[in-house]
């Protein structure tokens, strides 16, 4: 059996806000936590989607994590990514092509 991510608990200042898809995330009532970071490999149509509907809902989107280039998206790996914050102020990220051994500048 390989292994893969099942669910992780991530804390939050209003659980309901936020929403998972693929994962189960569970979300632990905290008025005291700090941000984190969750990436998400996707597919090309799950990515034009995704980003149709952060676009329609006016949510603020970067090119990458130091929130730089807003309103646009990477083209890191050979693939696409974007960066937009939950509304807990966890960093989302979405690409549709998994990091290579190289770091490559966002």
């Amino acid at each position: 059996m390989s292994v893969e991510l099942n669910h992780t608990i991530i804390p939050a200042k209003d659980k309901w806000a936020s929403t998972g898809n693929g994962v189960t995330l569970d979300f632990s009532d905290s008025t005291d936590f700090h941000p984190r970071h969750f990436a998400f490999l996707v597919s090309e149509a799950e990515f034009d989607a995704a980003l149709a509907r952060i676009r329609a809902g006016g949510v603020k989107h970067y090119a990458n994590f130091r929130r730089e280039r807003p309103g646009e998206i990477n083209h890191l790996y050979g693939g696409r990514g974007v960066y937009f914050d939950d509304p807990n102020g966890h960093l989302m990220e979405l690409i549709t092509q998994p990091y290579g051994p190289t770091p490559e500048g966002g």
